[in-house]
């Protein structure tokens, strides 16, 4: 279950839900510190998937006794607006830290999603940790995106999604060029009536030409990075829909330093009988042989039992 963990305000007795229970801060000194700095909430929510929230700080809310309804019952402080002079630098941050506790290096990708005391999303933040070695923990922060004044007071920050893949398979960050030449990676998808589209892209970023001709190799992996059993990869659309490109005969796509390609998944995500199927991991090589990347798109697969494949191509300049 995603935890939620609620950011205190230093000059308030506060009573804040959580989705696992709630919490009471107690202030000293009327919650402030002496050289004016920002308090920092230590907080012990357990781990998701290796990833624990372990402080979060956010500035004073200011109290204004003529707004009504300012606090509320047992000093619980109400959703306020952002004042000016917090605007952009909102001053709102977490610390997180990482373990692995598995046998191998791993890279993980974390969604982090600052919200008001009533659940309402102010920023969402996709946080990328590379390379944390087997039995190790980094540690890092996280603070919201600007926020505009006048927006309501963030009063509590969620561990909205992890995925983890094999740090050598994970997807090169941008403007790093890996040891293949190839950069690949997946792009956010598109849906209409049921039908859902993601693509591959594809990228040279080497010095030497770069030839493709056929299909992107995939292979539909579960949460613990297992094979899924059960679904149908097509080379072209399957019949899933009639989409432009799926069902081309493919042909060779040379590609020059600084040209990509792009190929293509579709499926539906309608169900009927039987359970549903989900796919948070795709093990992806361009062509055979290739070094594999773990793209996590999550293919939300229904009970239709199909995914369809297009061949590569080259993208417009």
């Amino acid at each position: 279950m995603p935890g939620f963990l609620p950011l205190l305000p230093a000059l308030a007795a506060v009573l804040l839900l959580s989705a696992c229970g709630s919490e009471r801060a107690a202030t000293q000194n009327g919650g402030a510190r002496a050289d004016g700095s920002t308090p920092r909430t230590e907080v012990t929510r357990p781990a998701v998937d290796g990833v624990r929230i372990t402080s979060v700080t956010v500035p004073s809310a200011p109290s204004d006794p003529a707004t009504p309804g300012a606090s509320g019952a047992d000093g619980a402080v109400e959703a306020e607006r952002l004042p000016a002079e917090h605007a952009g630098d909102s001053g709102i941050s977490a610390a997180y830290e990482v373990t692995n506790s598995g046998t191998e290096s791993m890279t993980y990708t974390v969604l982090f999603t600052f919200t008001t005391s009533v659940g309402e999303v102010m920023s969402n933040q996709r946080v990328t940790v590379r390379s944390v070695g087997a039995g190790r923990t980094v540690r890092g922060t996280v603070r919201p995106e600007a926020l505009v004044v006048g927006s309501s007071r963030v009063t509590t920050v969620k561990i909205g999604e992890v995925t983890k893949v094999p740090a050598d398979e994970a997807p090169a960050e941008a403007g790093v060029c890996p040891p293949s030449g190839i950069r690949l990676t997946a792009d956010d998808g598109d849906a209409a009536m049921g039908l859902r589209v993601v693509g591959i892209i594809l990228e040279n970023c080497g010095q030497q030409d770069y030839t493709l001709n056929g299909y992107p190799q995939v292979s539909l992996l579960d949460e613990d990075r297992r094979p899924v059993e059960g679904i149908k990869i097509f080379k072209g659309s399957g019949g899933i829909a009639t989409l432009a490109g799926f069902d081309d005969a493919p042909r060779p796509v040379t590609l020059k330093p600084g040209e990509r390609a792009n190929a293509g998944l579709t499926w539906r995500n309608t169900t009927g009988f039987g359970a549903a199927v989900e796919v948070p991991y795709v093990r992806v090589r361009a062509k055979s042989g290739a070094a594999p990347v773990m793209v996590t798109p999550h293919l939300d697969l229904g009970t239709t039992g199909k995914l369809g494949v297009s061949p590569w191509r080259a993208a417009a300049r």
